[in-house]
């Protein structure tokens, strides 16, 4: 009963207070210079009329937030009210509220991530407590580009990910619907969430079996793919301005910029960390893994920015989550 109690206590500490600690030194110890976000008193105009209009959830949430923030704020004694400007605006420490609450749900439900199925090296706890805390460090670290919906995107990606592992282990028909749910809501926080179809083909998909025309889990597939496509498509229909898909073209820019390549290597790198720890089978499920997620690494070079290694942020995570899960126990001998 002990060890139990005491295991309890300890989750807490590794997987909710020790991470926030590093969030709250990472919006309150430095500041970015690389968005102006402490020193804006409302939600950017260019969040509403932009690719960022489609962001509607962070979006809402941004405004919302502030409000009752700002309500709540005005409420307390002067010397409070001065402490926080001190710090950032009402509206920068709203987004650290939105944000950190996200993200301590992410450190959650990746540690049952991390013990559905674990490896023989993350059998032990201490192992797995040093895994989920490499994964909360890279979180962390990215933080010097604050938006509004990273820390929302991530958690809903690992959500989706911890039931694509459930259906995987188990084929309850309730996993798979949940799954296109999460697909679904995720799709108006960030277009990342179609990272998750990636990510359960290259569970469930047998590349062999493909090519002999053996199309199982394609069903399955085509709900996750419409589960996307319907509010993508529906979002720009619903929004009535013109905002692009994208802010520019920076192809050129990531491949010459020194920045820029110091981003990439970051993510090759991590990535790679990933990579090296897993086993075969695990090694064969990220390849698969990077092959499905093509359009989103094209994406990345052509309009985003090798700098903001954030991007690659779901990439890393999914690298270890796979390296830490028993595929061998499943794969086909």
């Amino acid at each position: 009963m002990f060890t139990k109690l005491d295991e309890k206590r300890e989750g807490w500490l590794w997987i909710i207070i020790f991470p926030l600690l590093l969030f709250m030194i990472s919006y309150y110890g430095f500041e970015s210079s690389y968005v102006r976000l402490k020193s804006m008193e409302k939600a950017p105009d260019f969040m509403f009329s932009s690719v960022y209009a489609y962001r509607v959830i962070p979006n809402y949430l941004s405004v919302h937030v502030t409000e009752a923030f700002t309500g709540l704020v005005s409420t307390f004694p002067s010397f409070v009210k001065s402490f926080l400007l001190k710090s950032g605006t009402l509206f920068y420490h709203s987004i650290f509220l939105i944000n950190a609450t996200f993200f301590m749900l992410s450190s959650w439900i990746l540690d049952r991530i991390l013990k559905l199925e674990p490896t023989d090296l993350l059998a032990g706890l201490t192992v797995r407590r040093l895994i989920h805390l490499i994964c909360i460090f890279f979180l962390v670290i990215v933080q010097y580009v604050p938006t509004n919906c990273d820390s929302i995107a991530v958690f809903f990606y690992l959500w989706g990910m911890f039931f694509s592992l459930k259906y995987f282990k188990s084929s309850q028909s309730r996993d798979l619907i949940v799954l296109a749910l999460i697909i679904f809501v995720s799709t108006l926080v960030r277009e990342t969430a179609c990272l998750n179809i990636a990510f359960f083909a290259a569970i469930t998909v047998d590349l062999q079996l493909l090519k002999k025309g053996n199309y199982n889990h394609i069903k399955e597939l085509l709900l996750l793919v419409m589960a996307f496509v319907i509010p993508y498509v529906g979002l720009r229909m619903a929004i009535p301005q013109q905002a692009s898909f994208f802010e520019g073209i920076y192809l050129l820019k990531n491949f010459t910029s020194p920045y820029n390549l110091a981003g990439l290597l970051f993510g090759i790198i991590s990535i790679y960390f990933g990579y090296k720890i897993a086993d075969e089978a695990g090694k064969s499920v990220i390849r698969k893994y990077f092959l499905f997620s093509t359009p989103y690494l094209a994406m990345i070079a052509l309009v985003g920015l090798f700098w903001e290694t954030r991007l690659f942020i779901p990439l890393v995570l999914t690298g270890i989550i796979i390296a830490s899960y028993q595929f061998k126990k499943y794969c086909p001998k």
